[in-house]
């Protein structure tokens, strides 16, 4: 088995578990993110058939929800599997890195709003 980059690791450094917590969801994450891209698409196509701004600044809005819904998601599985086993590893190095990761991810994802 390759190692994921930033995969949970147990004290000898082998990955323990699924790599990250969103595998068990990876099927839904999938289909939801399909579905976000059809959106995108019927956006562009809006575009291109010269419909109302505010019918298109709609779909752009619902395509941001969709997208910060999946942000979310993937950001609480991280918490509850990547970090936790960070955290209960016992190893302060690896528990400092994900809360540092975890930190930056949330920096990132509300900078933008």
């Amino acid at each position: 088995m390759t190692d994921a980059p930033h995969a949970p690791r147990g004290s000898a450094g082998a990955v323990s578990g699924p790599p990250y917590g969103y595998v068990a969801d990876k099927d839904a994450l999938v289909k939801r993110m399909r579905r976000i891209e059809g959106q995108t698409r019927g956006i562009e196509k809006m575009i291109t058939d010269d419909r109302y701004c505010i019918d298109i600044l709609t779909q752009i809005a619902a395509v941001t929800t969709a997208l910060d819904a999946v942000a979310v998601k993937i950001l609480e599985d991280h918490v509850t599997h990547c970090v936790r086993h960070a955290l209960s590893s016992g190893d302060d190095a690896v528990a400092a890195e994900k809360t540092n990761e975890l930190l930056e991810a949330i920096h990132r994802f509300t900078r933008t709003r």
